[in-house]
C-alpha cells in the first residue's frame, strides 16, 4: 500500500473518530513463535501511533526482534467500525512517563482528585521510565459495513452478483 492511500484511510472522518478512541489491540508474535493480541492503550499524534508499556514487558524482547505489528481500533456496536492498521514499531526507551500515555488515559473518568491519585501512583511506578512503542502506519484499511466490508466480504458480493446475472 502507498503511503498516500494509507494517509486517506487515516484522514476519513471515521477514521479519525476511532483513532480519537483510547485502546487498541495490539498483535505482535511472541519470542516463542505464537501469535499475540493484547489491548494496551494508545495516541493518535496525526502520523504515529503511539502506546507505553513497562520497560520489563515481556512484548519489548518480542517487537526488538521482530518488529512487525497490526492493531486493531474498534467500536463496540452493531455494526462494528474497526480499523485496521499494520507497521513496524520502534521502541523508544524514556525517562519518566511519556506525555502520550497521560493523554491515552485523558479520557478516562475520573474526579480530579482520583486524577491527582492515579498520576502519583503511575510516577511512582513507573519511576525509571517506560518504553514507547511507536508505530508508523504502512497499511490501513477502514471498515464500517455500510461503505466499506472485509476484503472476502465484498468478493462474495461479487460472485453473488455474477451468479444471479448468469
Amino acid at each position: 500500500m502507498e503511503s498516500y492511500e494509507v494517509t486517506e484511510v487515516l484522514n476519513r472522518p471515521l477514521s479519525q473518530e476511532l483513532l480519537a478512541r483510547d485502546v487498541a489491540r495490539l498483535a505482535y508474535v511472541a519470542k516463542d513463535g505464537t501469535p499475540r493480541n493484547i489491548p494496551i492503550i494508545f495516541a493518535w499524534n496525526g502520523s504515529t501511533i503511539v502506546m507505553s508499556t513497562p520497560k520489563n514487558a515481556p512484548k519489548l524482547h518480542a517487537l526488538s526482534e521482530n518488529p512487525m505489528v497490526a492493531l486493531t481500533i474498534d467500536t463496540e456496536v452493531h455494526p462494528p467500525k474497526i480499523l485496521l492498521v499494520r507497521g513496524r514499531a520502534e521502541l523508544d526507551y524514556v525517562d519518566g512517563i511519556p506525555d502520550e500515555y497521560l493523554q491515552a488515559t485523558s479520557t478516562y473518568e475520573m474526579t480530579p482528585e482520583q486524577r491527582v491519585g492515579w498520576e502519583t501512583e503511575v510516577r511512582s511506578l513507573y519511576y525509571d521510565g517506560m518504553v514507547r512503542i511507536v508505530v508508523t502506519p504502512t497499511w490501513a484499511k477502514l471498515i464500517d459495513f455500510e461503505t466499506t466490508l472485509p476484503s472476502p466480504v465484498e468478493e462474495l458480493i461479487r460472485q453473488r452478483e455474477e451468479r444471479q446475472r448468469a
